[in-house]
């Protein structure tokens, strides 16, 4: 059980970062398009896909997604200086919906190991479905 809430204590971590990183780069862009947010989407979604993925627990995802839209939150706000790093625009207001769409939508979906370890069993131990024919 420590080894688990570590494990989501360095994912929220990592989300922290891999979330700043992206809220600061998602304003660049190279004339229309916005190349900033796109590559911090495909940055923030490939870290919860692979914590996903690597882990096989939706809660650590959901950690890491925690920690993105965490910190995505707090530099949004009026800085002690009166700065601020995500702008009331549309491309800062599509930044925080696209970050927590990506955040909902990988932790969301479905977890389909179980239903190939049923089919396969199901399958028997040739795999072709066809279960007591002998060779």
């Amino acid at each position: 059980m420590l080894s688990r809430g570590l494990s989501w204590l360095a994912a929220a971590f990592v989300g922290a970062v891999y979330g700043v990183a992206a809220t600061i780069a998602h304003s660049f862009t190279l004339g229309p398009i916005p190349v900033g947010m796109i590559l911090g989407a495909v940055a923030c979604a490939a870290l919860l896909v692979a914590l996903r993925a690597l882990t096989g627990d939706r809660w650590a995802a959901l950690a890491a997604g925690v920690g993105m839209m965490a910190l995505l939150l707090v530099i949004s706000q009026r800085g002690p200086g009166g700065s601020i790093v995500v702008p009331n625009t549309p491309l800062g207001n599509i930044w925080m919906y696209v970050a927590a769409g990506i955040v909902m939508l990988i932790v969301a979906w479905p977890d389909t190991s179980r239903l190939r370890q049923l089919s396969a069993t199901a399958a028997g131990p040739r795999g072709d479905g066809v279960r007591g024919v002998v060779d």
